[in-house]
């Protein structure tokens, strides 16, 4: 179909074919995934949008689009006005949005295997009280307009050593059998792909930029296990490593698997399992347990192992940055470079440390006014050149077999503006107030916030993401529970306890709509901290990411004694860490990069 008017005239037509006089479409999978394979970008292929988060409803004669603030520019840059109204949530909701909408006796369709159980009820709330009905379908109406759907990945597992896991998986179902039993629960359903792949010691091709296969699993209460994943995706090594305790059926069979706990207690994740599976589950007289998936906190509290295997990978990852920043000190004031090239060349550099797996997300390569898109990707029609006094963001990360990066740099390519020093120091300074916070033990990542975002508020000024998320070792780069984002901002897991071997992201930005974006990311580790005179227990950061922070964007002036003592000390650590592992050329480069700035006068 040649373009997305044709998409959403053909998906209307099938849902009238159905009976159906609307659509709900989310950017998920069966797995409720962020990021997912070619063959669940229903979302995409229906509206144009590219971002990693959002949702559509498709009515008769009305269609909407539903992104958070991360995406408010990039939703009107890449879905067409003339089809598409533009939602903001958390402040609409698609059930309210429902609710404002549809007539009495209105059937709107939903795909039971790609929402949650507590969706489907507020969303069939919301239409009960118009008369409307929610309707669960057997097939996705867009597969069957899609007519060039991709199939899923058939990439094999691979497995994830011991080693570099810190604990067999062995180990990790005797942990997550001993959890059964003290809820008095039979099995636990695993089905985010990341639990699965951390819970069995198993990673996989199957989500681009995310090292997962897709598959489901049952955990029971002796410590066996059942896998459910295509046979042709598990060779006779990944057979061994699993061993006669996992039982291996196809994935197809895992719904019709359910039918068996009949009498059974089943422990489900409300937030991470998909309402199909609620549904079987009760169809089948199980008592469903609604609590937290067992592998969601043992996997964002990171090992001995995982956490030297991310300080190592950061490293690895640093030189690579840093060689690039140096090269594009270089080139971009030659005036040639382009967001492309700048984000291809940057990639190359971590291939060339042999060690990279993949990138951990799409690159974010945002010149001028494209950097205030906050997740910006750049195609061949938006790709804009790097020009003189302006500023480029690039925001990255690497997949490595010990772990998992992601940072932001803000570089002035050129004479930055008095404006642009402001705002670039006003992030730093709150990125800087996070990185040295203390907290007591049992401080939840809304608690602290507010101080990434001070120094912009005491101006005016904020930014609409959240501050932090979580990030998995060799998995996922946006993981939970964690988070540093304002409480009740939709912004989820902001009210989980931060706990010693969380890994955060520490990333606060400003965006200046058709001008230019300023972000500083860190990845930084919550470990223990030692107090005199303490009376609890404190914890505190640690820095794992180390790359130059461009010094001609900091007004020295608005920093404090403590600030310039902290960026001299990152700057001392880089210099220390990363010069070793770059080039001769790159380290006279660093040496200035990272030059002392006490002592220099306020600008």
């Amino acid at each position: 179909m040649s373009t997305y008017a044709d998409r959403l005239a053909a998906l209307r037509a099938e849902l009238a074919r159905r009976r159906l006089d609307g659509f709900v479409v989310p950017l998920t999978d069966e797995h409720m995934s962020e990021y997912v394979g070619a063959y669940a970008q229903r979302l995409a292929w229906l509206t144009g949008f590219q971002g990693s988060a959002g949702s559509a409803v498709v009515l008769p004669e009305q269609a909407a689009i539903f992104v958070d603030g991360r995406y408010t520019l990039q939703v009107r840059e890449q879905v067409s006005a003339d089809h598409w109204s533009y939602q903001s949530v958390p402040q609409t909701s698609i059930a309210d949005w429902l609710a404002g909408n549809v007539t009495g006796g209105a059937r709107i369709g939903y795909d039971p295997w790609l929402h949650t159980k507590g969706w489907v009820e507020s969303a069939t709330r919301a239409l009960a009280e118009k008369g409307a009905e929610l309707i669960a379908v057997d097939t996705n109406p867009i597969d069957a307009v899609w007519p060039d759907r991709p199939l899923p990945s058939d990439a094999r597992l691979v497995v994830q050593p011991d080693a570099l896991a810190g604990r067999s998986s062995a180990e990790k179902r005797a942990a997550i059998a001993d959890w059964l039993g003290e809820k008095r629960a039979d099995a636990a359903v695993l089905s985010a792909l990341d639990s699965i792949a951390w819970t069995f010691n198993v990673r996989g091709q199957d989500v681009e930029r995310t090292p997962v296969a897709l598959a489901y699993a049952l955990v029971n209460a002796d410590g066996t296990a059942d896998l459910f994943a295509a046979p042709e995706k598990i060779d006779e090594t990944v057979a061994q490593h699993l061993g006669n305790a996992v039982r291996v059926h196809d994935r197809a069979a895992f719904a019709g698997h359910l039918a068996g706990f009949a009498g059974k207690r089943v422990a489900a994740d409300p937030d991470r399992a998909v309402s199909a599976i609620f549904a079987a589950l009760k169809s089948a007289g199980a008592t469903v347990l609604e609590l937290r998936d067992p592998a969601v906190l043992p996997k964002a509290i990171k090992n001995e192992a995982e956490i030297a295997g991310t300080r190592a990978a950061h490293l690895r990852d640093g030189a690579a940055l840093t060689r690039f920043l140096h090269w594009l000190s270089v080139e971009a004031p030659k005036g040639e470079l382009d967001e492309l090239s700048a984000q291809e060349k940057l990639r190359a550099f971590r291939a060339e440390t042999g060690e990279l797996r993949d990138l951990s997300f799409d690159t974010i390569s945002g010149a001028g006014p494209n950097g205030a898109v906050v997740h910006y990707r750049v195609s061949e029609e938006t790709n804009r050149r790097i020009e003189p006094n302006s500023l480029y963001l690039v925001d990255s990360g690497g997949q490595y077999q010990d772990g998992t990066t992601d940072v932001t740099r803000t570089i002035a390519v050129g004479a930055p503006t008095a404006e642009m020093q402001d705002r670039f120091t006003r992030v730093l300074k709150g990125h800087i107030a996070l990185a040295r916070a203390i907290f007591p033990a049992g401080t939840r990542g809304s608690q602290l916030d507010t101080l990434a975002r001070q120094y912009l508020w005491a101006a005016g000024l904020d930014y609409a993401h959240g501050t932090g998320h979580g990030v998995g070792s060799y998995l996922s780069v946006h993981e939970g529970p964690q988070r540093i984002a304002p409480g009740g901002s939709g912004f989820a897991g902001g009210d989980e306890p931060l706990a010693a071997g969380m890994i955060l992201s520490n990333e606060p930005g400003y965006y200046k709509t058709g001008a230019y974006g300023i972000r500083i990311e860190n990845l930084v580790l919550v470990a223990p901290r030692d107090i005199a005179g303490a009376e609890k227990a404190c914890l505190g950061f640690e820095t794992l990411t180390f790359a130059p922070i461009d010094r001609t964007l900091v007004d020295l002036g608005l920093l404090d004694s403590q600030e310039r003592a902290w960026l001299d000390g990152y700057h001392a650590d880089v210099l220390r860490l990363i010069g070793p592992l770059v080039p001769k050329d790159v380290r006279v480069w660093l040496n200035a990069a990272c030059a002392p700035i006490e002592g220099e006068q306020g600008r």
